[in-house]
Parts: C-alpha cells; sequence; structure tokens
C-alpha cells in the first residue's frame, strides 16, 4: 500500500474516505511535516555550528558533524518534495470539493426550475399574451367611445360656429359705436347751479361824484347823456 493509502486509510467496508475528510488529513499532514521541517534546520544548523567549532581542532569530529548535516539536508529536502505532493493534491481535492458543491447546486436549481414550469406551456403563454393585447386594444376603443361627444348629439359643423362667432362680432362693434356716438352728442357747456347773483346797487364810488362835475353844470349834464 503507497503512502498516500496508509495515510488515508479507507472507511468501512472499503469505502474511499469523503472529499472533506481527505483535504482535513491532508492538512494535518501538512502541518506535520513543517514541524518536522523546522526540527530538520535547526539540526542542520546545530551541525554546521559543530563544524565549524571542530574545523582546526579536531577535524575528526568536524568531519561526523558535516555528515551528519548532509543527512539532514537529504531528508529535509525529501520532505519539501512531499510537501509539495500534498500541497498540490490538497488544492486539487478543494477545487473537485468547491465544482462538486458548485454542480450539486445547479441540478438543484434545474430540478426546481423544471418543476416550476412542469405546468405551463409556451403555446398556451402565447396565446394569453394574445388575449391581453386584445383586450388592451378593446379598453382603449372603449375609452374613445366613452370621450366622444358624438355620443351625446354634442357635433356642431365647426364653419357655422365661426360665422356665428363673426356675426356676434360686429353686433358688439356695432353697439359700442353706438354708445360712443349718444355720448358725443350729449356732451354741452355745463353751467354752475351756484353761481353768486350780479349785484344791482350801483357802486359806491360810482355813486359818488366828483366836486368838480357838481360846480360844473355841462359836465353834469354829459355825465347824464351818457349814462
Amino acid at each position: 500500500m503507497s503512502f498516500l493509502g496508509k495515510m488515508f486509510g479507507r472507511g468501512e467496508k472499503g469505502n474511499p474516505v469523503t472529499t472533506g475528510e481527505a483535504i482535513q488529513k491532508l492538512r494535518e499532514t501538512e502541518e506535520m511535516l513543517n514541524k518536522k521541517q523546522d526540527f530538520l534546520e535547526k539540526k542542520i544548523e546545530a551541525e554546521l555550528a559543530n563544524a565549524r567549532k571542530n574545523a582546526k581542532t579536531n577535524k575528526r569530529s568536524a568531519l561526523q558533524a558535516l555528515k551528519r548535516k548532509k543527512k539532514f539536508e537529504a531528508q529535509l529536502q525529501q520532505i519539501d518534495g512531499t510537501l509539495s505532493t500534498i500541497e498540490m493534491q490538497r488544492e486539487a481535492l478543494e477545487s473537485a470539493n468547491t465544482n462538486t458543491a458548485v454542480l450539486t447546486t445547479m441540478s438543484e436549481a434545474a430540478k426546481a426550475l423544471k418543476k416550476a414550469h412542469a405546468d405551463l406551456d409556451v403555446d398556451k403563454v402565447h396565446d394569453m399574451m394574445d388575449d391581453i393585447a386584445e383586450q388592451q386594444d378593446v379598453a382603449k376603443e372603449i375609452s374613445e367611445a366613452i370621450s366622444n361627444p358624438v355620443a351625446f348629439g354634442q357635433d356642431y359643423d365647426e364653419d357655422d360656429l365661426e360665422a356665428e362667432l363673426d356675426a356676434l362680432g360686429e353686433e358688439l362693434e356695432l353697439e359700442q359705436q353706438k354708445d360712443l356716438d349718444e355720448k358725443l352728442l350729449d356732451v354741452g357747456p355745463a353751467v354752475p347751479s351756484n353761481l353768486p347773483e350780479v349785484p344791482s346797487a350801483e357802486p359806491a364810488k360810482a355813486r359818488a361824484k366828483p366836486k368838480a362835475e357838481e360846480e360844473d353844470p355841462d359836465m353834469a349834464e354829459l355825465a347824464a347823456w351818457a349814462s
């Protein structure tokens, strides 16, 4: 059995694990390998430091440290390859899981749509739309018939109405001209009724005669003749 087969195992009665379970196991394996990777990197750093420390004083010990470092590096490289494989498989499973969910949803939606259209017929729908359009035309004709004044006997000849209107205008002009003429004829000099009366008595100065006239008989006679 392969490593992945051992890792995932099988469900009851030989059934494979579900996609979600496989993704979860892959994530757990990635986490475990990442921890081992960190451990190996620390071991490599320690062996490298040991080799540097004994490079001049203890050459044999330094060589052993380098050998162990090489072994740890090989293990680390193997883990890197395994992590890459697991990551690609996990991404493929996640994509497949997403596609499965999408297809399931679309399948359920298609079934629901089919059920909704089960009692519908395209020809019946077209017939219904034609009936609606026909009834709209009937309603429009009824509205126009109701709003048409011909139905109430109010159909008048436009020319007759125009002629009657012109006659009324001429009649109105004649009446206005007649009123204006009558007002012009009635205009005359207005004599005020409250004018002061003309005095009948002769002014005092006129009654008073100069002394020279009383003394001259000729002047008195002339004045009497003039008055």
